[in-house]
């Protein structure tokens, strides 16, 4: 008994050291959930909060004590909205190798409620487990998984009646390649839920890192028999080859129960659910006879005449099916059966994809709404996506009503297995087309939009049984082929400007036919008139004036003079005020113009002569937008300027066009592109501009002489800051405030040295009232830059600015365009959606190519998490103008720190 005390007290003092040396592991991620700050528990493992890995959720804590995790703190966060996709995004460095990923969920009365929360949890494409609260808190789950992407998606779902869900923890550890294979191989490549791992035969308490440097938890040995035993610890000892993949902590097999008088050795381990389950038992011979044994699993023999031999080791896997409850037996054919551990997971399906044609398609359709509707991962599970509807994994309903789509993606033929698609309110115009692919279309609601004609799709829709086109601009008659399409029940086609004959066809029994509000539709040929028929002339009449009593004439010829007399004295009155007026001179628009710019003491008021002599009569074209052109031009004292022509379809009234110029011309900024004058006679609207030579940032990014290899690091982010102190600016520094509306790289220019101005305020909103939180205005901007909650609530403030730049900032950090459907896959089209996980999560692979090497790490993280910031989704989290501005002067000085480390120039 001394011996085995002895031994016992030099194996912890020799696993103690080995904690104390090993530090936190490559590829372990522990998220604190809810917390606020990063802390190394007692293990030496470092937990960060969660912020950076999940898309929504409030945060709430609790002075609940974990005791049980080592962990130093305990916080919780919540998930209020019960509408919401709440899901963490967790990276995996290495795809197609096996994780292991356990959350902790806790309640302990934290909102002083009393009312424990019950709700789902999804790995992937499954959902995995129920978490009740009221049944145990605090609640651990553990899921091992092999991955096939760089990421793990972990979502949080509610139920009816269940309350907000809450998480405490989250860790992932990354296992060895092909650990637990073959319980992962399954036919849907199952993933598995951990019920019990057991350090058989030990008893004081769990063990998990550093002793099993995977961080797996071994839970002690009890409850499951009345008796245990703990057999001598061998200090030299081998891991047969069979254990590789698994890696059991040698602390772990270093105890055993073992039989010694009975001749059955059993665990009854009950189950949760019905289900199938994979069993992991480890063997280590541990004593000094090799043991020979059958091992049964609910009586049925697994495994007859099993061998453990002395001072080696083996594992052995098997699953059994549909079963409740498990009970596991040794039974003994000579010497002592001994066991060392049990693992035990139920194994779950993951359901099959959903076709990548079908994912790719709605991709498509939501970059082509502007908006992220929260489409990520699989559209059918765990569960729909919004405005989708599934059966097993095909998409066979979209309802997008009240989003601006203006026409119907190419993308929605692709769609094969849709049976129901409602359009309406979607702003659709034009032509209906696109839908050719719908074979299986059942229900089109295309109601409450702009559509003008039926298009030619219409007779490929041979499933359709609803058709509603009330409420459109549809013109001309009814086509044919509606009453081809034999399936048709529900025909709605009120309130268009439809006439003519109805086709015959449509005259059947077991089809509604809705054509009130029409111009005239009716099965008759007769009752409407066709475009060529003769107008209906109105009936002629002829007035007779009765006869007038001879003694009325008096009166009238008295009414009549008192008439011609007041008519007399109007008459001279006028041609007093036309003679008076005349000698008034009269402004034109440009002298009005003039005069006021003037009072400004500002811009300088150009001739149209004088517009036409400096820019050589309009030929040097050097920029082009929805406004119309720029031009290149030199005044007669050698300055050049930029010409900024209107086109007429953009031009603005007069009082407008003469506010903008008031705006311009009152902001001067060394980072802003200044106003020199304007022009506005021949119906003409010009302004003048200082000139930069260096182009856009666009240009040097993408164009086609570009400079993009000079744009090294530190040269963008100066261009970066120099931009930044422009918009905070209009933001900050001038009253009224000027939201710009149209950031942009193309709006961002570059003078020889290559600093920055931002130009084109042509869509800018002042902000006149201190206190204003937001205007409401339509939307206007471009395509990739424009901010997501403006376009949904149409409420612009000065974070819409900030999100646009955040999107400048994604360019000059991976050096591609905001939005570009010329390559890669629909996931990539898209510069926020494509780059902002991977640089929240430090992983810079989206970095240019043409700044590997260039950049220090930290400068780069700096940059990237600002950027990342500012086109967040919801604005309220955005940095405004003057944090962007600190973070990025922040990044600038690690830079040049680390250039003037390595000798090298900025």
């Amino acid at each position: 008994m001394g011996l085995r005390f002895e031994l016992w007290v030099v194996f912890f003092f020799v696993t103690g050291i080995v904690g104390v040396i090993l530090c936190d592991p490559q590829g372990f991620l522990s998220l604190s959930c809810g917390g606020t700050a990063t802390y190394v528990n007692t293990l030496n493992i470092t937990w960060i909060p969660d912020d950076d890995y999940i898309n929504v959720g409030q945060t709430a804590t609790t002075n609940y004590a974990d005791t049980t995790s080592s962990s130093m703190n305990t916080s919780v966060r919540s998930f209020p909205d019960a509408r919401a996709r709440n899901c963490y995004k967790l990276p995996v460095h290495n795809a197609s190798s096996s994780v292991l990923v356990r959350a902790k969920f806790v309640y302990q009365n934290y909102d002083k409620r009393k009312r424990p929360p019950a709700f789902t949890l999804s790995l992937g494409r499954a959902i995995t487990a129920t978490i009740n609260l009221s049944k145990a808190d605090p609640w651990t789950e553990e899921f091992i998984w092999t991955v096939s992407k760089d990421y793990v998606p972990f979502c949080l779902f509610h139920i009816p009646n269940g309350g907000d869900p809450v998480i405490s923890s989250l860790e992932l550890r990354p296992l060895p390649r092909g650990a637990y294979n073959s319980g992962l191989a399954g036919p849907r490549k199952n993933f598995l839920r951990k019920c019990y791992r057991i350090n058989c035969g030990y008893t004081n308490g769990s063990l998990r890192y550093p002793l099993d440097r995977y961080d797996r938890v071994w839970d002690a040995d009890e409850d499951f028999s009345p008796s245990h035993l703990s057999v001598p610890l061998y200090t030299k000892f081998s891991l047969n080859a069979s254990l590789a993949t698994e890696v059991p902590p040698m602390a772990v097999l270093q105890t055993a129960r073992l039989l010694e008088r009975k001749n059955l050795l059993t665990y009854d381990l009950p189950l949760d659910e019905l289900g199938n389950y994979y069993i992991v038992l480890y063997f280590a011979g541990i004593v000094p006879v090799s043991s020979r044994f059958n091992i049964l699993a609910n009586k049925g023999i697994v495994r007859s005449n099993y061998t453990v031999t002395s001072r080696n080791s083996s594992v052995l896997h098997f699953t059994v099916e549909q079963v409740r409850g498990l009970n596991i037996t040794l039974q003994n054919i000579s010497f002592y059966p001994l066991i060392n551990a049990i693992e035990v997971f139920q194994m779950v399906d993951l359901p099959p994809e959903t076709s990548s044609t079908t994912v790719s398609a709605l991709e498509v359709i939501q970059q082509y709404t502007g908006l992220d509707l929260g489409w990520e991962e699989d559209p059918c599970f765990p569960k729909p996506w919004n405005h989708i509807t599934c059966d097993g994994n095909l998409v066979t309903s979209i309802e997008l009503s009240g989003i601006n789509l203006r026409s119907i993606s190419p993308a929605f033929g692709d769609l094969l297995d849709l049976r129901i698609l409602d359009l309406h309110n979607t702003s659709l115009a034009g032509k209906l087309q696109n839908l050719n692919g719908l074979l299986h279309i059942e229900q089109l609601n295309l109601s409450f939009n702009d559509l003008t004609s039926f298009g030619t799709d219409l007779d490929s829709l041979v499933n359709l049984q609803v058709l509603d086109l009330k409420n459109n601009s549809l013109r001309g008659t009814v086509p044919d082929e509606l009453g081809a399409l034999k399936n048709l029940h529900l025909l709605n086609l009120e309130n268009n400007k439809l006439r003519g004959p109805l086709p015959q066809s449509l005259k059947k029994e077991d089809l509604f036919l809705r054509t009130s509000g029409n111009l005239c539709l009716s099965f008759s040929k007769n009752v409407c008139n066709s475009p060529g028929d003769a107008p209906i002339e109105a009936p002629q009449f002829t007035v007779v004036p009765e006869r007038k009593h001879r003694g009325h004439m008096h009166i009238a010829i008295i009414f009549g003079a008192v008439f011609g007399s007041i008519c007399v004295v109007m008459l001279i009155g006028l041609l007093v005020f036309f003679y008076m007026r005349k000698k008034t001179p009269t402004l034109s628009n440009t002298e009005k113009a003039e005069a006021e710019i003037r009072n400004w003491n500002a811009a300088r008021v150009f001739s149209y002569k004088e517009i036409k002599k400096a820019t050589n009569n309009f030929k040097d074209i050097i920029g082009k937008g929805s406004f119309g052109s720029v031009y290149l031009g030199k005044l007669p004292d050698g300055k050049m300027i930029a010409v900024k022509v209107r086109s007429d379809n953009t031009q603005l009234g007069a009082d407008s066009f003469v506010n903008e110029v008031h705006l311009l011309s009152q902001i001067r900024h060394q980072n802003l592109v200044s106003l020199e004058g304007l022009c506005h006679e021949s119906k003409q609207q010009i302004l003048v501009y200082e000139y930069l030579p260096g182009g856009s940032l666009a240009d040097s990014l993408y164009g086609s002489n570009s400079r993009k290899f000079t744009l090294n690091w530190i040269r963008r982010l100066k261009i970066a800051i120099d931009a930044a102190k422009g918009l905070h600016y209009l933001h900050n520094g001038s009253e009224p405030r000027i939201i710009h509306r149209d950031i942009k790289c193309t709006n961002i220019l570059l003078d020889a040295q290559m600093n920055a101005k931002v130009s084109d305020f042509g869509l800018s909103k002042q902000v006149t009232e201190a206190d204003a939180t937001h205007v409401t205005t339509i939307v206007k901007g471009t395509t990739g830059y424009l901010d997501p909650e403006y376009y949904s609530t149409l409420q612009l403030t000065e974070k819409s600015d900030i999100y646009s730049f955040g999107v400048v900032l994604l360019e000059l950090i991976c050096g591609r365009e905001p939005y570009n459907r010329r390559s890669g896959t629909p996931d990539t089209f898209n510069l926020v959606l494509w780059a902002k996980p991977f640089l929240q999560a430090g992983m810079f692979e989206v970095v240019d190519d043409n700044l590997v090497g260039d950049f220090d790490m930290e400068s780069m993280r700096k940059a990237a998490t600002i950027a990342s910031r500012c086109v967040e989704r919801d604005a309220s989290i955005r940095p405004n103008a003057a944090e962007v501005l600190q973070e990025l002067k922040e990044s600038y000085s690690l830079q040049l720190a680390f250039l003037a480390s390595n000798g090298q120039a900025s």
